[in-house]
C-alpha cells in the first residue's frame, strides 16, 4: 500500500533493510519526471536507484501535480523510461517503486531488466 504524500524519510537502518541492493550517484542523474498522460513534465535528478525502486531529487514545487503514478524518463528522447508509483515524499525527494507494464497500483512493484 503507499501512503498518500507520507512525509517520514527511512532511517538507516530502514534503508540498509531494503531488499535490492541500491546504486548511489554521488551527483545525481539527470532525468525527468512526466504525467502518465503527459499534461507535466518535471526535471529531476536520480540520487540512489534499485531493481525495485529509486529515490529522486526534484527542485521547484510539486503542488499540483498528479504524483501517484508517472513516468521517469531516463534518456533525452524519452525512449528509454521505468513506470513510478510514489512511495514516499520527504521535502524535495521522493521515493518511488517501479512498476512492470500491466501492473497496476497497490501489487508488488519491481522492475523488470536491468537498468
Amino acid at each position: 500500500m503507499v501512503p498518500d504524500f507520507a512525509t517520514e524519510a527511512l532511517d538507516e537502518n530502514q534503508m540498509e533493510q531494503r531488499k535490492s541492493r541500491r546504486v548511489v550517484f554521488e551527483r545525481g542523474y539527470d532525468a525527468h519526471m512526466m504525467a502518465i498522460d503527459g499534461t507535466w513534465r518535471r526535471s529531476c535528478k536520480i540520487e540512489d536507484v534499485s531493481d525495485t525502486g529509486a529515490k529522486l531529487g526534484v527542485e521547484g514545487s510539486l503542488d499540483g501535480l498528479s504524483l501517484q503514478e508517472f513516468f521517469l524518463l531516463l534518456s533525452s528522447t524519452g525512449l528509454a523510461f521505468r513506470r513510478c508509483q510514489l512511495a514516499w515524499v520527504n521535502g524535495d525527494n521522493l521515493g518511488v517503486f517501479f512498476l512492470r507494464p500491466g501492473e497496476k497500483k497497490g501489487q508488488n512493484s519491481t522492475i523488470i531488466g536491468p537498468f
